[in-house]
């Protein structure tokens, strides 16, 4: 049975080096999650902590109600699926699969039909009698994957499992890896640094940075409103505009553009605005620039343009929408739905729009 994973406060020091600042989740059961961050935020700090593999500074671990700060690794009931497979190159796929259930000294009856289902479950049941050498990449992460789910942990932990893979290769993985979890029900717990990994496959996402979560939520709510710049240069591309904004959410850009923005506080002062390159769009007003060139990408058309004090942004427009193609050296304006962008304060780099 799956369980759901507290985390209160987790502090992990190395010396005078703090890796986790005090972070606190609540990780619901059979929910995959996802920690996302730059190398060396700490998110495979805290996935080693879950494991057990990692000593706990400061903070409470639970899985369900149960504190497991005390726990061994070998007791936590978890899976664990590793960046470099650690399968073993002696045993066939089978046998590789079959380790951890003699290890908890299942029933031998009952190994076998078990071993089948798990690798029928990532569909290399073709393979069984195989060595890891005569395998794959990407059949070798589905022996680490059957042999981790096999177990039927309550939690299984995944640390860049995917990140010694072709792209090609990772994105058809990840699918298996989301499809797999779907149907198994198990909390699962992800690290990786690759963004679009992550929006892929998550029910939810906690971005992190410096041993601090930036911020928690689901894929939409990452990428739609990020709360601080961090996240919105991090997740996908960001444009950032400086500008300033004056009461009821009146937004200046350069004495260029002017636009009422929906705000959640009524600041006033110095502000920063960021823009997905999807939410800019060409227009008859708005601020004045000049194309500098087009990449064309299939379904849409990439253009990158300069304003007048020459600040450089990305504007995405998509092939379904337009028929005509701006060419280099061409004046443009570019504006944008105020509903969709974000508007920061330069001081805190607090979000400020709704």
């Amino acid at each position: 049975m799956s369980n759901a994973v507290i985390i209160n406060n987790a502090v992990k020091k190395y010396g005078d080096f703090i890796a986790l600042k005090g972070v606190s989740l609540n990780i619901k059961e059979g929910e995959f999650f996802t920690l996302l961050g730059p190398s060396g935020c700490g998110k495979t700090t805290l996935l080693r902590m879950i494991a057990g593999f990692n000593s706990i500074e400061g903070g409470e671990f639970y899985f369900g109600d149960k504190l497991i700060n005390a726990v061994p690794a070998h007791k936590r009931d978890i899976g664990m699926v590793f960046q470099n497979y650690a399968i073993f190159p002696h045993l066939t796929v089978e046998e590789n699969v079959a380790y951890g259930l003699k290890a908890r000294h299942v029933p031998k009856a009952e190994i076998a039909p078990r071993v089948a289902e798990a690798l029928e479950l990532v569909q290399i049941a073709h393979l069984a009698k195989r060595k890891p050498n005569e395998l794959s990449g990407g059949q070798q992460q589905r022996v680490a994957l059957a042999r981790a789910f096999v177990i039927e942990p309550s939690v299984l932990l995944m640390d860049e499992p995917l990140s010694n893979l072709d792209a090609k290769l990772r994105v058809q993985m990840r699918t298996v890896i989301k499809k797999l979890q779907r149907k198994l029900g198990i909390t699962t717990i992800y690290v990786t640094h690759d963004q679009e990994e992550a929006l892929a496959i998550s029910d939810r996402i906690a971005v992190m940075k410096d041993g601090v979560i930036m911020q928690c939520g689901t894929p939409t709510e990452i990428y739609a409103k990020p709360q601080n710049p961090f996240v919105a240069g991090f997740i996908g591309v960001s444009n950032f505009l400086d500008c300033e904004v004056s009461g009821g959410g009146v937004v200046n850009i350069k004495d260029e553009l002017k636009v009422t923005v929906p705000v959640q506080s009524d600041y006033t002062g110095p502000a920063k605005l960021s823009a997905r390159p999807e939410q800019l769009f060409f227009a008859k007003e708005g601020m004045p620039g000049t194309v500098q060139f087009s990449t064309f990408l299939g379904d849409f058309i990439e253009y990158e343009v300069q304003l007048n004090d020459g600040q450089n942004l990305i504007v995405n427009e998509y092939t379904k929408d337009t028929t005509e193609r701006h060419e280099a050296g061409e004046k443009v304006f570019l504006n944008f739905d105020p509903t969709r962008i974000s508007v920061y304060r330069a001081d805190t780099e607090e979000v400020i729009t709704c």
